[in-house]
């Protein structure tokens, strides 16, 4: 069949993902291979494939399928996660669409609907990354709040209550007045904002002077009940045991002394509001203040504040400021840069309010992750992410995790309520049976007891994750062969929110599940290594998200480019950790960004080069034995190629140790256009209209496999369509599950010397191209003769192949500098190619002394290293080695060079 003349991604993508599909090659049940096991981290049901999904899960999908080549068990376990707070946005604006308010219907009816909402619109990137290439196990597919998963999750919140590391407590909180839940710190994104300060002056009791105050809320001067100076603020000592009288509501406070007082902020007289702000909630509990909440839910003034009732908090700061105008008390408005927080899902600004919340003591938890990544059990990549994993949980930075949500999207927390009492339990029957024995009340019944109304942070679901997608809780028969999980991927974004709590959760269970025999022969971490990916970011090193519209359309590019050619893009912009700057260009004309990328035209360009690499090898006629000339070349060529794939496998495998996936895909991108398709391949072609032998031909095709094996967990489609293309295939002789290629020894010599003779063609080739020499016109070439040179030219293979790729009458040895030629270098030896040029002294001269700084620059290097003792002694004897040739080279060339700048200046 005539293979078309370029690669079609459209054609090819949906056909092989379909087979593998067919094929059932992504699933995994336990068996007695070695188990290689990814989880997903959870998109949120109600995501869409973007940016950062695709280079996350491109990674994952890159192991996952080298596992698999490498004859290991791969499972990757997909699933979404229910995303409380963003999920319950989504279905009480489709409600309010529909003209149903959710106060209006009860908790079981809202549920219904988002489960219906969930049925239809969750998940649907999962079916997005199926064009990506994803090779999940989707039969395992698992989301966070289905019944298993939901079970575990009330489980482990009863067991940890019953251990006293779940309690219930009344504190300031972060408060979202859009979704109306509390939000732990971490769910608080704080940027600058632009604000203003409010300068407002209180009068003094019985005087006729005021102090003066500065706040960027003063609609919360409602709430006031206290005004704070520093003890040793010498310019208010005279205030000291004084009151004053808030402004608006004429209440007398207190002027109170606290060193938490900053002395140099704004008047250094702070207002203290104890129910609208954590610092002045932990004074007013230090004075004993009165807390004053006059903040609704709602983010509406209420009665409390007598002023303003029903008015939004941000409408009442401005009828404040006018009314404290108006009445003389405001003194002045500056234009202020100040840190606001707001809700990472809703976005709204949030206020701190105190509300009664659950929380989960995480001291213990805490010391508990740092020591796990401290002692090297878990390993970071890059390491240097221990910093941020560590300024989280220490103990001065750790705080409670506030694991109660006021939704009804979530699991309802298993805390059941009679009179003052309180009974956590995993079923109403069982705090049914509770209640009971703890009142001697034996006529109780369920109706008599009510559940609490919040539900359980989606975190505390997810941190879970590892043993609970296994069905752990309940059965340690899966979970007993796939944990602990051999790698996580993900964002270092949720370092603390997921990455932390996973590794909590596994210290406090695996044992608990597994036993102590199992963790003390396996461990008890729920991963072994953490990859970090890095943001992708915009050529303004700005983050790419649909709100600053600087994100290209993720499914847009794969219908361009492939999922390949997206796939490379992505993979090859980033080393492991650091951001990924992704070329993103902007239509001048729209200014939106395009859906068009260089770095993917360059994946898309790789994939047409391979195919007319395939085109050229599939076109050759064959016979059955080479000539003389021809069977040498080849076979040095072979032998070559051979050397160079194994060195290349050695260090992509030592590359793979440390996730350097990027290096990987760019050495791998070099060395097949390189190496094979533009030398190899050139190297055994037979002349225009000839025939290449079998042996040679099928030695080539053997090549082809070998690479296309290793490039497949980055570019899977053109693989396995390249694959199949090169000859008839078994049933079930996929590339998917071909072998991948263990490391071997390879000959170093040999590699060098082919890449001396790459190196003198190629200079050939500049020097033909220079002087309007024909490419296939021939000419002589004279070696400087030298013990080295006519050592590499024994070879008669190397000469020959030398002759064939450099188009040349004659390869012989000269004692001197031939006439009428042009010379040139190579490595530490001098070639003359029978070429006639005059030439510019000035510019040759110029030229070899670039030439000569750059040697004697590479000289000083290795002289450096050479003369350093640690160096010497505690680098492999290979590495040594390869500097002292380095050097010895560089002196050679510096005196070959010298002596020819001695001649043109003579």
């Amino acid at each position: 069949m005539e293979l078309n003349k370029r690669y079609s991604a459209q054609e090819t993508e949906a056909k092989w993902y379909d087979h593998w599909m067919k094929e059932d090659y992504f699933s995994s049940t336990p068996d007695d291979r070695e188990a290689f096991t990814i989880v997903i981290p959870p998109p949120n049901v109600t995501g869409i494939l973007h940016m950062g999904h695709m280079l996350n899960n491109t990674i994952q999908d890159i192991l996952i399928r080298r596992a698999r080549l490498q004859g290991k068990n791969a499972c990757w376990v997909p699933g979404t996660d229910h995303a409380s707070i963003a999920t319950e946005a989504k279905v009480v604006k489709m409600l309010r669409e529909k003209g149903i308010k959710k106060g209006d219907i009860s908790r079981e009816e809202f549920l219904e609907h988002a489960f219906e909402w969930k049925n239809k619109y969750g998940g649907i990137i999962l079916d997005q990354l199926k064009k990506l290439g994803a090779s999940c196990d989707w039969n395992r597919t698992r989301f966070t709040m289905e019944e298993k998963l939901s079970k575990s999750v009330i489980k482990v919140f009863v067991d940890l209550h019953k251990k006293g590391k779940i309690y219930k407590g009344l504190r300031m909180t972060n408060w979202d007045p859009e979704a109306k839940t509390a939000l732990s710190n971490e769910e608080v994104i704080h940027k600058e904002e632009n604000s203003r300060l409010f300068y407002v002056k209180y009068k003094v009791v019985g005087e006729e002077n005021y102090v003066t105050i500065a706040t960027v809320r003063p609609e919360t001067i409602l709430g006031d009940t206290a005004v704070a100076v520093n003890p040793t603020d010498e310019r208010y000592t005279h205030l000291h045991n004084k009151k004053v009288i808030v402004p608006k509501v004429n209440r007398e406070v207190p002027i109170i002394l606290d060193e938490y007082v900053d002395i140099e902020f704004g008047t250094g007289c702070l207002k203290i509001t104890p129910a609208h702000d954590p610092n002045d909630y932990e004074i007013g509990l230090k004075h004993g203040l009165e807390v004053i909440d006059t903040i609704n839910l709602d983010g509406t003034m209420n009665e409390k504040a007598q002023f303003f009732i029903g008015m939004d908090r941000f409408e009442a700061r401005k009828a404040m400021a006018k009314d404290l105008e108006a009445s003389g008390h405001l003194v002045r408005i500056e234009d202020y840069r100040n840190k606001v927080g707001r809700s990472e899902r809703t976005n709204a600004v949030v206020e701190p309010k105190l509300t009664e919340q659950w929380y989960m003591d995480m001291k213990e938890h805490a010391a508990m992750a740092l020591n796990a990544v401290d002692s090297g059990d878990i390993r970071f990549f890059p390491s240097h992410f221990w910093n941020t994993f560590y300024n989280w949980l220490n103990e001065d930075n750790i705080r409670d995790w506030c694991i109660s949500r006021q939704l009804w999207w979530g699991q309802r927390i298993p805390a059941y309520y009679y009179k003052d009492h309180a009974f956590v339990a995993e079923t109403a029957e069982e705090a049914l049976v509770e209640a009971k024995e703890k009142t001697g009340d034996a006529s109780l019944t369920i109706a008599d007891l009510r559940q609490d109304e919040d539900v359980i942070d989606t975190w505390f679901s997810s941190w879970l994750w590892p043993m609970s997608v296994f069905d752990g809780f309940y059965d340690k028969k899966e979970l007993e062969y796939y944990y602990p999980t051999s790698v996580l991927v993900t964002g270092w974004d949720i370092i603390f929110f997921w990455v932390a709590r996973m590794i909590m959760s596994g210290y406090e269970y695996s044992e608990e599940l597994l036993g102590k025999a199992f963790v003390e022969k396996n461990g008890r971490m729920p991963f072994r290594d953490v990859y970090f990916t890095g943001m992708v970011r915009d050529q303004k090193r700005r983050k790419m998200s649909k709100s600053l519209g600087n994100s290209p359309d993720a499914l847009a590019l794969i219908e361009n480019y492939g999922a390949d050619g997206v796939r490379f893009g992505m993979i090859s912009s980033g080393s492991v950790g650091n951001d990924i700057i992704f070329d993103a260009p902007i239509d001048p004309k729209t200014k939106q960004v395009k859906n068009e990328s260089k770095l993917c035209d360059q994946g898309q360009n790789f994939c047409n080069k391979m195919w007319n690499a395939l085109k050229l090898i599939k076109g050759w006629e064959v016979i059955e034995e080479a000539d003389s000339t021809n069977a040498a070349i080849n076979a040095k060529a072979a032998e070559w190629f051979e050397n160079k794939l194994r060195q290349t496998i050695q260090e992509t495998e030592e590359k793979y140790k440390t996730y350097r996936l990027s290096d990987i895909i760019v050495s791998l991108y070099s060395f097949i256009w390189g190496d094979f398709c533009s030398w190899y391949l050139e190297m055994i072609k037979p002349a225009y209209g000839q025939p290449i032998d079998r042996k040679t031909r099928d030695q080539a095709i053997d090549f082809f496999e070998r690479l296309m094996t290793i490039l497949h967990p980055y570019m899977p489609f053109v693989t396995e369509e390249i694959w199949h293309q090169l000859k008839e295939r078994s049933a079930g002789e996929d590339c998917i599950v071909s072998t991948y290629p263990k490391t071997a020894s390879f000959d170093t010599e040999n590699i060098a010397k082919v890449e001396t003779i790459k190196d003198v063609v190629s200079s050939i080739r500049e020097a033909r191209a220079s002087n309007g020499v024909g490419k296939n016109d021939e000419i002589p070439l004279h070696i400087l003769a030298s013990e080295k040179s006519q050592a590499l030219f024994a070879d008669e293979g190397l000469k020959l192949m030398l002759q064939k790729m450099g188009v040349l009458t004659v390869v012989e040895f000269a004692k001197d500098e031939p006439a009428d030629t042009l010379n040139f270098i190579s490595g530490t030896e001098k070639f003359f190619v029978g070429i006639v040029k005059q030439i510019n002294k000035e510019e040759e001269i110029e030229k070899l002394e670039k030439e000569l700084e750059r040697n004697q620059s590479l000289q000083k290097s290795a002289s450096a290293k050479l003369s350093n003792e640690k160096f010497v002694s505690g680098a492999p004897e290979v590495v040594v080695q390869k500097e002292q040739q380095k050097l010895a080279d560089a002196e050679a060339r510096i005196n070959m060079i010298k002596e020819e700048l001695v001649k043109l200046k003579a």
